[in-house]
């Protein structure tokens, strides 16, 4: 029977080193042996040093049943402690072997039951004293807030209970590099309290094993590995899955890269939180150390004190931010806000949209403006940065403390660092962004050099001197809380955006519906008109000329003229209505390009047209300053023209007609008509007036209040007026009293643009 080592020899280089085999060194530290049996309870690993610990060599027993070699109440005790799922329980089995007496750890590792012993400790500590301990522990860390205290706390303990020479509570970051967040020690030693580690440290290989098996032990830095032997059955790569192992040999780079830091011995214990590997435990001592089975269970629960604290604690340290965020929150939730653009612009200059996630600016886009406040960058920059996000990011939310780790290609911006990003649908999106925080790093020591390669191969750093690096082009973490707070506000702020789409909406139907409305009288109206007020003058046409051709012979010479006065007359009158008619259907019912229009040179250029109309009338027209407003300068023309026009044509037979035109002269918002306008211009004259009940009658096409054949016109000239007004986004109306006068006011809106909003 040929019999061979598993030792595993392959050479680790800097290309290999993080996919070390570590878990099948064929290796074992020697403070016990190791036996793995098969199924059919033959012994088919054994680990040289046997005969060290009982009168056996490893070549005697390869091969040989267990129970030929150590008897058969053994087997049925290891049997019983199988069957009663204690494998890997509290408490190792406590078993003779031989006439000696051994504590046995147990795991299975793939088809191989292993058996790892140890002699039993002469000076064991009682259960009691550990309880007692642990109650002592509980109580203390009852009295603890945070989730440092906790683990101060933690350090403490461990190292009264293992008697080790440093504690430290080591916790990971997101990219695996280690802090010592908490540490006690003996007073003569150096304070490890603070420095960072980096990940190379622990390679991945490492931190797997950590997760599986969460209690490690190096009793002798300087111990000589155990081979561990088997049969030579010509199996391929025939080895032993070490990962559950107490007694697996540690590689030889960790094993030297402790010796330079002055180590003699550790105990290493994880802290699993969510299946991730938080942290550890690490003790160190200076000498030979190694620890009872109750001592080694003593050390794990406080692990296990951490691990089931971390939420409650982490929760206690973000209570106070966490409770303003979710106040911030609130508050804005409870906002009355129009379902209108300008809710945006309130939206983004509120505290509390700051206060969501501690950020130090936002921003809020939309398919037609970037609405922003506080520390938030350029437009262009907003737009550049969303479309890249769009572009490579799959998730609604992204968020990055280190924003140039994503997007090198975007130019830096000085001004801040991380962004919490969502987007609310296909054409906009929020953005909080925080500033840069330039921060200090204390390593223990150079974070580059983890592994150096020299003549004699591969070797971890030497030199443990605190190595500072400064660290920018970051921010502080997004909190998860931080985050979970704004994407619940984001999915509010969608609801809303959705809200104001739907109110345009329907303003947009309900505006659509009135101009139908609008247009459906005026057809009925001019349908109306054409046929009557144009069939009247066609008749009298018709009948005149009709007379005069069969009559011809007889009808006097000045007959004849006054006839075809009242044929001129009456085609006069046609075709001043159709050209009424053409100017109204001519105005458009959306609003043109406002642009700020000068209304005293309007009315300059107004009267200059209409000067010989007001002369022959004996018109008086007083006017003040009137403002610059916004409208459209030809329909401007227009209006004014058929309002005066309007005053003369019902002037008073006795007394000349003296029109008086007024205005507001600083913009001011104020309500009228549920509208808001910035002006109002007034006309008032001294005519015949007319009676109040009629004020929105005059303004309908083609009505007319007065006796048609003493006052003449078509009826749209105020019809006009309020059409020019709806476009221009105004409003007109009229005030009458018979036999005084009318006073005609026009408002104008205000521009958009504007902060008087």
């Amino acid at each position: 029977m040929n019999i061979k080592d598993i030792v595993n020899r392959d050479l680790v280089t800097l290309t290999n080193c993080e996919h070390e085999p570590i878990h099948i060194p064929g290796s074992i530290q020697p403070h016990g042996f190791l036996i793995g049996l098969n199924s059919d309870w033959k012994i088919d690993f054994c680990t040289a040093n046997i005969s060290l610990f009982v009168d056996l060599q490893h070549t005697d027993i390869l091969g040989k049943n267990f129970t030929a070699i150590f008897g058969s109440k053994q087997q049925e005790q290891i049997l019983d402690y199988i069957n009663e799922d204690k494998i890997q329980n509290v408490f190792p089995l406590e078993i003779n072997l031989l006439g000696k007496s051994f504590q046995v750890s147990i795991h299975k590792s793939h088809d191989i039951y292993v058996l790892e012993a140890e002699p039993k400790f002469a000076d064991r500590e009682k259960l009691a004293d550990v309880y007692t301990q642990t109650i002592q522990f509980v109580t203390q860390m009852n009295n603890t807030s945070s989730l440092k205290d906790l683990c101060a706390l933690v350090a403490e303990g461990t190292r009264e209970i293992t008697g080790y020479d440093r504690v430290m509570i080591y916790k990971f970051d997101e990219q695996y590099n280690g802090e010592v967040f908490a540490e006690s020690c003996r007073e003569d030693l150096e304070p490890f309290l603070g420095l960072h580690y980096p990940h190379t440290d622990i390679p991945v290989q490492a931190r797997e094993l950590y997760i599986k098996n969460q209690l490690r032990l190096i009793v002798d830095i300087d111990y000589k590995p155990v081979p561990i032997f088997t049969i030579d059955d010509n199996k391929e790569n025939k080895n032993l899955d070490l990962s559950l192992s107490i007694l697996r040999s540690t590689s030889p780079i960790h094993v030297e890269y402790l010796k330079n830091m002055g180590v003699g011995a550790t105990l290493t214990i994880s802290l699993i939180h969510h299946d991730r590997l938080w942290g550890l435990i690490a003790c160190h001592h200076y000498s030979k150390k190694n620890i009872s089975p109750e001592i080694r269970l003593a050390a794990k629960l406080q692990g296990q004190f951490i691990t089931s604290q971390i939420d409650i604690r982490q929760s206690n340290d973000e209570n106070v931010s966490a409770q303003r965020a979710s106040l911030a929150l609130e508050e804005l939730t409870s906002l009355e806000l129009p379902l209108s653009d300008d809710s945006l612009e309130t939206i983004v200059n509120t505290q509390e949209i700051l206060n969501l996630c501690n950020a130090s600016g936002v921003s809020v886009s939309t398919k037609d403006k970037i609405y922003k406040s506080a520390l938030a960058p350029s437009d262009e920059y907003i737009k550049t940065l969303t479309e890249q996000i769009t572009k490579q990011i799959q998730d609604k939310t992204f968020v990055t403390n280190k924003l140039s780790d994503y997007f090198s290609e975007i130019e830096h911006c000085p001004d801040f660092a991380g962004i919490l990003y969502h987007s609310l649908d296909s054409h906009s999106h929020i953005i909080w962004y925080r500033p840069e925080t330039i921060s200090e790093i204390n390593w223990g020591g150079d974070p580059e050099k983890a592994i150096v390669k020299d003549n004699n191969g591969l070797h971890p750093r030497n030199s443990f001197n605190i190595w500072k690096q400064i660290i920018k082009n970051q921010s502080n973490t997004w909190k998860q809380y931080e985050i979970n707070t704004a994407i619940r506000y984001s999915h509010t702020l969608h609801n809303h955006l959705m809200l104001i789409m739907l109110s345009k909406e329907e303003e947009k139907y309900r505006t659509q519906s009135e101009v139908l409305k609008e247009t459906n009288s005026e057809l009925e109206n001019i349908n109306w008109i054409s046929t009557h007020d144009l069939q009247e003058p066609l008749r009298k046409i018709q009948m005149i000329t009709s007379k005069m051709l069969t009559e011809l012979d007889v009808i006097p010479l000045e007959s004849i003229h006054s006839s075809l006065v009242r044929v001129s007359k009456s085609a006069g009158r046609m075709r001043i209505l159709l050209d009424d008619i053409l100017k109204f259907t001519r105005i458009k019912n959306s609003r043109d390009v406002l642009q700020k229009v000068d209304l005293n040179q309007i009315l300059k250029t107004t009267t200059a047209d209409m000067k010989e109309n007001i002369k022959e009338s004996k018109a008086v027209i007083q006017s003040e300053n009137l403002p610059e407003v916004y409208a459209v300068s030809f329909l401007m023309r227009q209006l004014f023209s058929n309002i005066i026009q309007n005053s003369l044509k019902y002037a008073s037979p006795d007394k000349s007609p003296v029109i008086k035109i007024t205005a507001s002269q600083e913009p001011e918002l104020f309500g009228h008509l549920n509208k808001i306008y910035c002006h109002w211009v007034s006309f008032s004259d001294n005519g015949i007036g007319f009676e109040q009940k009629y004020a929105e009658t005059i303004f309908k096409v083609f009505s007319r209040l007065h006796n048609q054949d003493e006052y003449t016109g078509s009826g749209i000239g105020l019809a006009l007026c309020k059409k020019i007004m709806q476009t221009v986004g105004g409003n007109i109306e009229a005030v009458g009293k018979v036999g005084e006068g009318t006073e005609i006011k026009i408002y104008f809106p205000c521009d958009p643009e504007e902060t008087l909003l």
